[in-house]
């Protein structure tokens, strides 16, 4: 989860209080009192946060972990945390983004009632914000971000199926058109992608790649939950799986469509349940490239789901 805070520090220069008053305490050549007045500079510090999850082996989320629980790695070089925290309260911005192609037909309508019903228990007003995308040959936005949930709930249960997918320009209009914040907002917004689909595509202009790169520059959280029901893990399974792990979410794979409503639920348990922490990366050069990220549990039945990296600033 990576997020650049360019943050403005004042630093009082060498004419500081203490240096001030001997200034004061020495005549000048003139014979004149002299007064210095503190000299101001403004310094930008970039902050890489991260937002993450921690569960056991059994995929319980675990609540009660420290920052010394944890080591911080960037491009495998050590990095020295500045803030952590339990993070349960952060505003969420939502999109809600549902396949209507038509290898989703039969399915479609039970996708809906489960996207209303996460939505519902996830919002609080006054708080948080949620879209309604649909896609299948063309991605399109049907209800603009929102708190209100009629609204909401009209638009998903507008969708209807029929065309191809154009799964990754989906992915990648959303993530810069709706999520793709600059400069970065404050206070900081928890950016979320819930995305209902097969992974499949045949349509798109943009590659996998390039969602991929849109998702980790707009800082989003890709959860995924799989609509194919072969039976076996296929190609868009595949997709959906790495959009989620790289972005530092997490894909489901429900065996019937009844499964649905109980994987949206989990999806709104762990945005309640997870960990912030901040640090200034020890390269300090401003070159634009990707820089991945390792979090490492010093308990060994801890895991950590965490964004792979991010775009260092490019000026």
């Amino acid at each position: 989860m990576k997020k650049l805070l360019s943050a403005l520090i004042l630093l009082l220069l060498a004419a500081g209080p203490a240096a001030a008053q001997d200034s004061a305490n020495r005549p000048s050549q003139s014979g004149n009192d002299v007064t210095t007045t503190p000299e101001r500079i403004a310094v930008r510090v970039d902050l890489v946060n991260i937002l993450f999850t921690a569960t056991d082996k059994k995929n319980r989320l675990a609540l009660d972990l420290t920052k010394d629980d944890f080591r911080v790695f960037e491009d495998e070089k050590s990095q020295n945390v500045r803030f952590f925290s339990r993070e349960s309260n952060l505003p969420l911005r939502i999109g809600i983004l549902i396949d209507t192609s038509n290898s989703v037909r039969d399915r479609l309508r039970f996708e809906q009632e489960s996207a209303i019903d996460f939505l519902t228990t996830t919002l609080r007003p006054g708080k948080d914000l949620a879209y309604v995308l649909g896609f299948d040959v063309e991605a399109q936005v049907i209800q603009d971000y929102t708190e209100d949930m009629e609204k909401l709930a009209k638009a998903i249960r507008s969708l209807q199926a029929g065309g191809g997918t154009g799964f990754y320009d989906a992915i990648y209009i959303a993530c810069k058109e709706k999520m793709l914040f600059f400069p970065p907002p404050e206070p900081y917004l928890r950016r979320v992608m819930v995305v209902t689909g097969d992974g499949l595509d045949n349509q798109s202009i943009h590659t996998r790649e390039e969602a991929l790169g849109m998702a980790q520059r707009a800082e989003v959280t890709i959860y995924a939950i799989s609509t194919n029901r072969t039976g076996a893990p296929g190609r868009g399974d595949k997709v959906l799986k790495r959009l989620a792990e790289e972005t530092g979410g997490r894909a489901f794979f429900p065996f019937s469509v009844r499964d649905l409503a109980g994987n949206f639920q989990e999806i709104a348990r762990e945005l309640r349940s997870q960990y912030s922490l901040a640090y200034v990366s020890s390269n300090t050069a401003h070159d634009g490239t990707f820089r991945h990220i390792t979090i490492d549990a010093l308990e060994k039945n801890i895991r950590v789901r965490a964004k792979a990296g991010y775009f260092a600033p490019s000026q």
